[in-house]
C-alpha cells in the first residue's frame, strides 16, 4: 500500500475543518466555498471564481479537490456511462451515470466499498471480494465528479447505493455521505432521491431508521424462502428472513416509506410461478413494492438470465395477489453495466497481457483524453 496522500480531500472536511481553513474571511466565505464545492461544475480550486485567488490558492496547499482518479469511462447507447476509479491507494471504485426519463435528468449509482464480502453468487463485485471499505469522501466524491461534468449539473439529482459493496456494512462512512448528498448546506438533495440498497443487515436497517432522514430502502431479496436465498446470498444464513422482515416493517414505519424488494430474475432458479406466490405472501401486509430486475450476464457467471416471457409471467402473478410489482429497465448492458463487472474485465483483460507480455506487472490503464462517467 502507498503511503498516505499529503493532503485530506475536501469534501471530507468537517464544517469547523473548513472555517478553520478559511481562519480571517468574512463569514459568508464558508457558504460560497460550499456552494462552490458542492453546487457547481468547478472541477478545482482554480475555477471557484467566487472566492479570492489568495483563498483558493491556501485551499490548495490544505486539502486535495477530488479523492479519485478517473482510470476508464465507458459510455453505452442508452447514454448510460460507467467510470472505474482508483482511489489514493489504488482501490477500485465503479461508479454509474443512468439517464432518467426527464430530458437531461440522471441518477448515479455510488459504490460504498471497494469490491464486496456479502459473496452473492450471481454478482461479479461478489466474486472480486472486498478491498476495503470507501471513507465518506470518496463515497461522496463519486456523485461529485459525475455532477461537476454533466451539461447540466442540477439535472444530475438522483443517487442510488447500488454500487460495489454493502452499503450497511460501512454505516459511519454511509451516514456522513448520506448525510451530505441530502444535506441543505451541501449537495441538497432531497432524501426522497437517495436510496440505500442492502443485501439484508437488520441493525443496519434499523440504525438507519434512526437517522431522521427518509431515505429509500431496497432490499435484495432474490428468493421467496431461507434455503434458496442462502445459496445465492451467504449472509441470509445469519439473517433469516423473519429476521428481515420485521426489520424492513420496522423502517417503513418510521419513515413512512415503502421498501423496494429487488429480485433478480435467474432462470430456473428463482423464477417459477409458484415461487411468485410464495413471494406475494411473505410480503402480505407490507408497504413495498418489487422490482424484478432481468439478470446481466457477466463473463464466468453460473445463472442464466430468464427469458422475458418468464418474467412477465412472474410479475402477472405478483399483481394478481395485489403485490405492486415493475420490471426494471436493464440499461449498460453493452459496457458491462451490472456493478463489478467493468474492473473485472479489466483484471481479467491484465492478466491476459501479462501472460502474452512475460510481464510481471503493468501500469493500469489510462482513460481517453476528455474521458467522462
Amino acid at each position: 500500500m502507498r503511503g498516505q496522500p499529503d493532503r485530506p480531500p475536501i469534501s471530507e472536511a468537517s464544517p469547523d475543518r473548513l472555517c478553520a481553513a478559511l481562519d480571517g474571511q468574512p463569514t459568508y466565505r464558508a457558504d460560497q466555498l460550499r456552494q462552490a464545492l458542492f453546487r457547481t461544475s468547478a472541477t478545482g480550486f482554480d475555477q471557484m471564481l467566487t472566492l479570492p485567488a489568495e483563498t483558493r490558492a491556501a485551499l490548495d496547499q490544505q486539502f486535495r479537490f477530488e479523492s479519485l482518479r478517473l482510470l476508464r469511462a465507458q459510455r453505452s447507447t442508452d447514454g448510460t456511462r460507467k467510470a472505474l476509479f482508483h482511489t489514493w491507494d489504488g482501490a477500485a471504485v465503479e461508479t454509474v451515470r443512468m439517464p432518467t426519463e426527464r430530458p437531461g435528468a440522471a441518477t448515479v449509482c455510488l459504490s460504498s466499498q471497494a469490491g464486496c464480502g456479502m459473496g452473492c453468487t450471481f454478482c461479479a463485485t461478489g466474486a472480486l471480494g472486498l478491498t476495503r471499505n470507501l471513507t465518506a469522501a470518496e463515497i461522496l466524491d463519486q456523485f461529485l465528479y459525475v455532477r461537476r461534468r454533466a451539461s447540466r449539473p442540477a439535472a444530475v439529482d438522483r443517487a442510488v447505493f447500488m454500487g460495489m459493496g454493502e452499503p450497511l456494512a460501512n454505516l459511519p462512512a454511509l451516514e456522513t455521505a448520506a448525510a451530505r448528498l441530502a444535506g441543505a448546506a451541501y449537495v441538497g438533495l432531497s432524501a426522497r432521491r437517495v436510496t440505500v440498497s442492502t443485501v439484508g443487515l437488520p441493525a443496519g436497517i434499523d440504525a438507519m431508521a434512526s437517522w431522521g432522514l427518509p431515505l429509500g430502502l431496497a432490499v435484495s431479496l432474490h428468493a421467496p424462502d431461507d434455503g434458496l436465498r442462502a445459496t445465492l446470498a451467504p449472509i441470509a444464513r445469519r439473517f433469516p428472513l423473519p429476521a428481515l422482515m420485521e426489520a424492513s416493517r420496522r423502517y417503513q414505519q418510521a419513515v413512512r416509506r415503502r421498501v423496494t424488494y429487488e429480485y433478480t430474475m435467474l432462470a430456473g432458479v428463482n423464477d417459477a410461478r409458484a415461487q411468485a406466490v410464495d413471494l406475494a405472501r411473505l410480503l402480505r401486509g407490507q408497504r413495498c413494492h418489487v422490482n424484478l430486475i432481468p439478470f446481466n450476464t457477466y463473463p464466468g457467471a453460473i445463472f442464466r438470465a430468464s427469458a422475458r416471457p418468464r418474467i412477465r409471467a412472474f410479475r402477472d402473478e405478483l399483481r394478481q395477489r395485489g403485490v405492486p410489482v415493475t420490471i426494471r429497465r436493464t440499461r449498460g448492458r453493452d459496457i458491462s453495466g451490472a456493478c463489478g463487472q467493468l474492473h473485472a474485465g479489466m483484471l481479467a483483460a491484465g492478466a491476459g497481457t501479462r501472460r502474452s507480455n512475460g510481464a510481471a506487472g503493468g501500469r493500469a490503464a489510462r482513460p481517453a483524453a476528455g474521458a467522462r462517467p
